[in-house]
């Protein structure tokens, strides 16, 4: 949370990937730097609002571990429109989602999953996002995936280099590097000439979140209906995660009035399998510990 300033000279700044700042700012000065964005085309960072409480949320585009988690494998195609990085406004609060899933019926679109990923976020805060999707935008299931990583120690100057050329070259060196690593250590640490780009990954937990009964307000923050703990302490330990994590069916991704008859709606749809998780979780670690050794740029 930051002191009160002036949002635009905050969106400006250079942001360290998965950092959100909070900015006390009216909903016209919110409308006004928006705009600015919209105007420039700009997908980075993103801004919401928070109309409960005046605050707006400046967050930096995501990690590479971040992006790669924010799609869910699934066996569901027909009719569906996978999205990342979108949102939805609601009277004087907007917010959005790192992954999702819609169903297209001629011009109308349904939200029917939504996907939130915290990399070293607070659960509190994740938990929150993820509910605001399911109490306010009345998606069918919300899914969680919360990853720890173990501090990385002092964190170090990024490297210079005499050209983007001479950085390239660098970073692609140190990512074949890193997935050399990875085939010893699947979860970390990546390190690189004794410094840790990428700590050990401490724990990975995927959660399910649907609305319990009509009683709910927008502002309801939901407890997991299902808690998967995939990795811990740099070991993969989700073997007895089922694929449909006990619960994702056909109606979760295609309304019901599509579908025919009560059995096909509660069809089982896998949405996890073990090698599609490994290769896409370390893929992002290398990107994203990549990322890192490259200099800040505003």
């Amino acid at each position: 949370m930051t002191e009160r300033a002036d949002l635009l000279e905050i969106v400006r700044r250079p942001l360290s990937p998965d950092v959100q700042l909070e900015v006390q700012a009216s909903w016209e000065e919110y409308e006004r730097v928006q705009a600015i964005l919209d105007n420039e085309e700009s997908r980075s960072p993103r801004l919401w609002y928070d109309g409960a409480t005046n605050i707006a949320i400046v967050a930096a585009p995501p990690s590479g571990l971040h992006a790669s988690m924010a799609g869910l494998s699934s066996e569901v195609s027909s009719g569906l429109t996978q999205l990342t990085e979108t949102g939805n406004t609601r009277g004087r609060t907007t917010t959005g989602w790192d992954g999702a899933m819609l169903y297209r019926e001629g011009n109308r679109t349904t939200l029917m999953i939504a996907v939130e990923v915290g990399v070293s976020q607070s659960y509190e805060s994740l938990r929150a996002a993820i509910s605001w999707c399911v109490c306010a935008l009345h998606c069918h299931l919300g899914i969680a995936m919360c990853i720890r990583e173990q501090g990385r120690g002092e964190v170090p100057d990024r490297p210079q280099y005499p050209s983007i050329q001479d950085e390239n070259a660098a970073v692609d060196e140190a990512e074949e590097d890193f997935r050399r690593q990875l085939t010893e250590r699947p979860y970390g640490p990546l390190v690189r000439d004794g410094v840790t780009w990428f700590g050990r990954v401490q724990r990975v937990v995927l959660e399910t979140y649907r609305a319990p009964d009509e009683s709910i307000t927008e502002r309801t923050i939901l407890d997991p209906s299902r808690s998967f703990t995939i990795v811990e302490d740099g070991e993969f330990v989700g073997g007895d995660v089922p694929p449909n994590l006990q619960e994702v069916v056909l109606g979760d991704c295609i309304p019901a009035h599509i579908l025919d008859g009560d059995a096909i709606v509660a069809r089982p749809v896998n949405f996890f399998r073990r090698d599609w998780f490994e290769a896409r979780f370390r893929a992002g670690m290398v990107r994203t510990a990549g990322n890192r050794m490259r200099p800040r740029r505003a």
